[in-house]
């Protein structure tokens, strides 16, 4: 292929696909300017091993797998972070405050799904990715994905069965 068709057929790989790696990373981080670095980070990485994930039986799940491999590296470095600044009383944790009070919000039951659960929670129903592609991307069985979905549906549907709901008068419904 010509170098302008490799640049043309890149550009619309990002075109139809940035949209949803960025909402891929944002669900997995919780963070959306994160989410559009991470996306912006993954397909600087696409680029670089174009001619690879082209040759790949999906593309996008070779991309999504990039994606979630930065996540997971910016989530731990963020919890390092995040430690160290604990330890040397620098950060202090509320844990009386919700983020969103006023809403039931799924993104921070999420978060508190362990990452792996979390990772193939998103895949499969926000993404609607086939097991066995959810398997491939994150380099796991489709066993483990299986088990790890319906755990993490079960947990999370249990931490939003656990959240209260807030209405106007501020009460529990």
């Amino acid at each position: 292929m010509s170098e302008l068709g490799t640049e043309y057929a890149f550009r619309r790989f990002f075109d139809d696909h940035h949209t949803d790696l960025s909402r891929l990373a944002y669900l997995v981080t919780g963070d959306a300017q994160a989410a559009d670095d991470l996306a912006a980070d993954a397909f600087v990485e696409v680029w670089r091993h174009w001619e690879r994930v082209q040759a790949a039986d999906s593309p996008v799940a070779y991309a999504r797998g990039i994606v979630t491999n930065l996540a997971r590296q910016w989530i731990k470095k963020r919890t390092r972070e995040r430690s160290g600044l604990l330890r040397l009383g620098l950060l202090r944790r509320d844990r009386g405050e919700s983020d969103t009070p006023a809403v039931l919000d799924v993104r921070a039951a999420l978060q508190r799904l362990p990452q792996r659960r979390r990772e193939c929670v998103v895949l499969r129903y926000a993404f609607d990715v086939p097991e066995r592609e959810v398997a491939a991307i994150l380099g796991i069985s489709v066993g483990a994905v299986k088990s790890h979905t319906s755990r993490g549906a079960a947990q999370l549907s249990e931490f939003l069965r656990g959240m209260p709901l807030m209405t106007g008068s501020g009460r529990n419904g």
